[in-house]
């Protein structure tokens, strides 16, 4: 039996993780992104697999594979990550009552109630007035993105002979062919893994689904000295109003009304605040949401501050330099889905619409679905 093959296109997360994929079930595959590297969302990002943001079932289970899987290719691909866990920080008693909420509702993910004193002891960076304590979970990792889209097409090009083709912009598929100009490929299974370019490939399809872009805008801090670390990444309490899992905390709707009443400018674009720490000591700080088809190219510095202002109420650090600003743009399914599978002609798949759970989900995703073999329907899944 001749060996199979996979033509891949895109090569951020998404397309990264079917490639693996592919090439762990033993096709022959090649990987087709238009640009020369990756610059998408994929490196745009805090670096942070995050199961604690998923509810219990299908979508944390699929978190933990993620995980499972990102450690296995960092270890063979020797790329930096750090196993820090998280760290949600209560400075106010309707947080700390979240906390003790969610605390006892994922009593089997073993998270930690920590006080005060056990908070500051886990992290030197936290701001200790008036602060009740935290929730305090050890499965989330943090690697650093630029890096590691980087390294992992090496890795999958040595260890599995997948082949990447940079520079090459697919401009129309019709099964079993790939086209790029006057470059033509062929392979037996197509995946599109095209993150937020919805008007290149299928653009009717795309206008029939419910899907926007989100622009999120983040910072990043110069290397701390004397190699001080931050300890597991930091988030602050409008976190707990901004991921699935924590909605099923009873009093997390009193906690978002008085958000809402203090904080309106901040709900208005989406904003939230967190912080992790790569190899270097530099600290990633974000970040916002906006949400629409077409987003302006420049980032908006009162944003950023808002960004900060918030930051300076849990969070302090050596060194507040911002070496970097920058935006980016990811693709987010308007009517709740997590994710997008569709095959929009036989022997093509379309794998999308993981919104800002790329990082985290990814791999779990690409996973399931090259092992399923098939997608079910012309429906999202």
């Amino acid at each position: 039996m001749s060996q199979r093959s996979a033509i891949v296109i895109g090569a951020g997360i998404v397309g990264l993780a079917a490639a693996r994929a592919l090439a762990v079930k033993g096709y022959a595959v090649k990987v087709i992104e238009r640009n020369e590297k990756a610059v998408g969302a994929s490196i745009r990002n805090f670096g942070m697999i995050w199961p604690i943001g998923q509810p219990d079932g299908e979508l944390y289970e699929r978190a933990m594979l993620s995980r499972r899987i990102w450690k296995e290719v960092c270890d063979s691909a020797g790329v930096w990550y750090d196993e820090v866990g998280s760290l949600h920080l209560a400075h106010r008693k309707d947080e700390w009552k979240v906390l003790e909420e969610l605390k006892e509702i994922y009593r089997h993910r073993n998270y930690k109630l920590l006080s005060a004193d056990e908070t500051m002891a886990k992290s030197p960076a936290v701001t200790e007035k008036n602060l009740a304590g935290s929730l305090y979970s050890p499965h989330e990792v943090v690697i650093d993105p630029r890096m590691a889209i980087a390294k992992i097409p090496v890795w999958l090009a040595e260890k599995y002979g997948v082949k990447f083709m940079w520079g090459k912009a697919v401009t129309d598929i019709c099964y079993p062919a790939v086209y790029m100009g006057n470059d033509v490929q062929e392979a037996d299974e197509i995946y599109v893994c095209s993150g937020a370019d919805f008007e290149t490939l299928y653009p009717e399809l795309y206008s029939t689904i419910p899907i926007t872009k989100c622009k999120l805008q983040m910072m990043r801090l110069t290397a701390q000295s004397g190699n001080w670390r931050i300890g597991p990444a930091l988030c602050g309490s409008l976190s707990l109003i901004h991921y699935t899992s924590f909605k099923a905390a009873p009093s997390l709707n009193l906690l978002k009304k008085r958000l809402e009443e203090e904080y309106p400018e901040y709900l208005q674009w989406g904003i939230h605040v967190m912080v992790s720490q790569n190899q270097l000591g530099e600290l990633t700080v974000g970040d916002s949401h906006e949400y629409g088809l077409t987003h302006d190219p420049f980032d908006k510095s009162h944003i950023n501050n808002l960004i900060l202002d918030y930051l300076d109420n849990f969070a302090r650090f050596k060194d507040n330099l911002i070496t970097e600003t920058w935006n980016g743009i990811y693709p987010k399914l308007t009517n709740g889905e997590n994710h997008l599978l569709l095959e929009p002609e036989s022997g093509v798949k379309i794998i999308n619409g993981l919104g800002g759970a790329g990082m985290t989900l990814s791999f779990g995703l690409c996973e399931q679905v090259i092992n399923a073999g098939k997608i079910l329907s012309n429906t999202l899944i």
